[in-house]
């Protein structure tokens, strides 16, 4: 009952632009030595989600919307110096979104965790074109790209964008995580573009890059690539 009291309290604070009684709140669980991480996994991604679904049902306004997702972001960036900061594993992530506040809001959540679990990451957020991103993979060698926070209208560019990835071998051993968005709600979807991790929330995003470090999707099992083999073979 605690938990659902200052979620309710977080979410009525955040709606309605109270960036005194947000913080407050969070100050008050700081000093309750609840760990930051906790705070934006049990806190922050559930209030999160409960805004984003609320705003796609039409029943918080815009105002309500623009005013939680500015407010959580600035509240996310001043936990992040309190991550606890575990040895570095020497592996570099670039870490996109879909552009819209509340996914990249999202994502800046999986790169803050992911940092702290030891991995050097470059967070672009949302908006950028497949070439960049495909350069920029290309320039910093990185090992992991995280696609988190996704909405259906940006889909077909993040399957173009894996299905280049493959076919030019910019960093071959590159693993592909996606989540949040519309993977949670499009069950098969991550699989059926070709990503090799998919997860739900920033916390089991940690979870399956730690755990899952080998996986990487067979060509066989790619839509996409089996698409684009069979219609060269048919030509």
């Amino acid at each position: 009952m605690q938990r659902e009291v200052l979620l309710e309290q977080f979410f009525t604070s955040l709606i309605s632009g109270s960036r005194a009684d947000a913080r407050d709140l969070v100050d008050r669980l700081l000093t309750a030595n609840c760990a930051a991480e906790r705070i934006l996994t049990r806190m922050f991604w559930p209030t999160l989600q409960q805004i984003q679904e609320l705003y796609r049902s039409d029943q918080i306004s815009d105002l309500a919307h623009n005013y939680a997702t500015r407010l959580m972001r600035s509240l996310a960036s001043q936990l992040q110096p309190r991550l606890e900061q575990k040895d570095r594993r020497h592996m570099r992530v670039l870490t996109i979104s879909g552009a819209e506040q509340s996914e990249e809001l999202a994502a800046q959540i999986v790169a803050d965790l992911l940092e702290a679990n030891g991995y050097e990451v470059f967070y672009a957020g949302g908006g950028i074109t497949n070439d960049e991103i495909v350069a920029q993979i290309g320039h910093l060698k990185v090992n992991l790209l995280v696609v988190f926070g996704v909405v259906a209208a940006t889909v077909p560019q993040t399957r173009l964008l894996i299905d280049r990835l493959h076919d030019i071998g910019v960093c071959p051993d590159l693993q592909v995580v996606v989540g949040g968005g519309v993977f949670n709600r499009a069950e098969g979807l991550a699989e059926e573009i070709g990503a090799d991790l998919w997860a739900s929330d920033p916390e089991q995003v940690v979870k399956v890059i730690i755990e899952e470090p080998d996986r990487r999707m067979q060509s066989g099992q790619r839509t996409v690539g089996r698409r684009r083999r069979g219609n060269r073979d048919a030509a």
